[in-house]
C-alpha cells in the first residue's frame, strides 16, 4: 500500500513539473495561456510557438533523458555492487565523448561547419560509445570477476579522456567552443526527428531493463549465488551493457553528459521505498529520473545556466550523504 501511494505521489510531482517547465522561461506564460496553446485555443502565435516547438520538446527530452540516465545507474550500481556506479562507469560517455571529439575538432574534419557539425553529433556519439562498449565486452568475454571489468571500464574511460583532452589543445578555438558547449549537456537541442530516435531507443532499453528485473535481483546477493540459482551471468551481464548503452549512450548522443542523475537518482529511490526489490524500484527510478531532471531544467531556465551545472549541484550533495551513511 505504502509503495503504491508514493508511486501514486511521484506520478502528481512529474505532472506538475512537467505543466512548470511549460510555464517557466525566459517569458513567463500563464498556465491558461499554456493550455490554450497546447488544445488550439486562442492565443498568440508567438506564444503557440513557444510553448509546443521549444518548451514542450525541450520538457518532453527532460523526461526521457531522466529516465534513461537515472535506470541505467540503477543497473550498474546493482551489477557492480557499487553505491558509486553510475551509466558512463564502463566508459561510455567517455566514447561518446571522443566521437563528438573527432567531429569536432579532429582533422581533417576541423573545419566543418556548426551546422553540418550538429547533423553528425549524434551519430559520432553512437559510433564512440560502441566502440568502447565492444572493447569491454571482449575482454570481459574471458573476464568471470565483474570487479575487474568495473577497473577495465575506467582505464579505457581515463585513456579516451586523455585522447579528446589532447584533441582539445590541438584544436582551433570556434571547433573548441562548439564541443565545450557539447558537454555542458543541453536538452533543447534535440529536433523533432531526433527525437523519435531517441524515444525509440530508450524504449528498446527500458524493454531490456525489464527483462533483466529478475536478473538484478538475483545479483543483488551475489554472482556466485546467482549462478547457484541457475542465472546466466554472462547472458545477464550482456543484457545489462546493452540496455545501459542504449539508455545511456543516446542520452549523451543527443542531449550531451547529463551527470550525477544515474548515480544519485537510484539511491533516493531506494530512500524513498526501503526496498531492493527492482519490481518497486525500477518504476520508482523511472518516475524520480523524470522528476529529478525537469526540476533541473525549471532550474536552469530560471537561473540561465547549463542543465549539466544544475544536476552536479542537486547531485553531489546526495552522492555525499551516500558516502558518510556507508
Amino acid at each position: 500500500m505504502r509503495h503504491t501511494t508514493l508511486i501514486a505521489t511521484l506520478c502528481v510531482i512529474t505532472l506538475l513539473l512537467f505543466a512548470a517547465d511549460l510555464i517557466v522561461g525566459g517569458v513567463m506564460i500563464a498556465p491558461g495561456e499554456v493550455w490554450n496553446a497546447l488544445t488550439g485555443g486562442e492565443c498568440t502565435e508567438a506564444t503557440r510557438r513557444i510553448v509546443i516547438d521549444i518548451r514542450l520538446m525541450k520538457a518532453v527530452v527532460a523526461v526521457i533523458a531522466g529516465i534513461a540516465v537515472a535506470v541505467s545507474g540503477l543497473q550498474m550500481q546493482t551489477l557492480f555492487h557499487n553505491p558509486l556506479a553510475g551509466p558512463y562507469v564502463l566508459g561510455i560517455s567517455s566514447g561518446a565523448s571522443l566521437g563528438v571529439a573527432l567531429l569536432l575538432l579532429g582533422a581533417p574534419l576541423a573545419g566543418i561547419s556548426s551546422a553540418a557539425a550538429s547533423l553528425g553529433i549524434a551519430g559520432a556519439a553512437w559510433v564512440g560509445a560502441a566502440a568502447i562498449l565492444l572493447l569491454i565486452a571482449a575482454v570481459g568475454s574471458r573476464i568471470k570477476d565483474i570487479m575487474v571489468i568495473l577497473i577495465l571500464g575506467m582505464m579505457f574511460s581515463s585513456g579516451v579522456s586523455a585522447i579528446v583532452q589532447i584533441l582539445q589543445y590541438l584544436s582551433r578555438d570556434e571547433s573548441l567552443k562548439s564541443f565545450v558547449i557539447w558537454t555542458m549537456g543541453s536538452l533543447g537541442d534535440v529536433t523533432p526527428g531526433q527525437l523519435i530516435i531517441l524515444a525509440a531507443a530508450v524504449a528498446v532499453g527500458l524493454a531490456l531493463a525489464v527483462a533483466a528485473v529478475k536478473p538484478l535481483n538475483l545479483l543483488l546477493f551475489g554472482e556466485e549465488y546467482a549462478r547457484t540459482m541457475g542465472l546466466d551471468i554472462r547472458r545477464a551481464r550482456t543484457l545489462l551493457f546493452l540496455s545501459t548503452t542504449f539508455l545511456a549512450g543516446t542520452v549523451t548522443a543527443f542531449c550531451g553528459p547529463i551527470g550525477f542523475i544515474g548515480m544519485a537518482i537510484p539511491h533516493v529511490a531506494r530512500m524513498l521505498f526501503r526496498t531492493g526489490d527492482h519490481r518497486v524500484l525500477l518504476p520508482a527510478t523511472v518516475l524520480t529520473g523524470a522528476a529529478t531532471l525537469l526540476l533541473c531544467d525549471i532550474v536552469s531556465k530560471a537561473l540561465t545556466l547549463p542543465v549539466n551545472a544544475i544536476t552536479a549541484l542537486l547531485g553531489i550533495p546526495v552522492v555525499i550523504y551516500i558516502l558518510i551513511r556507508q
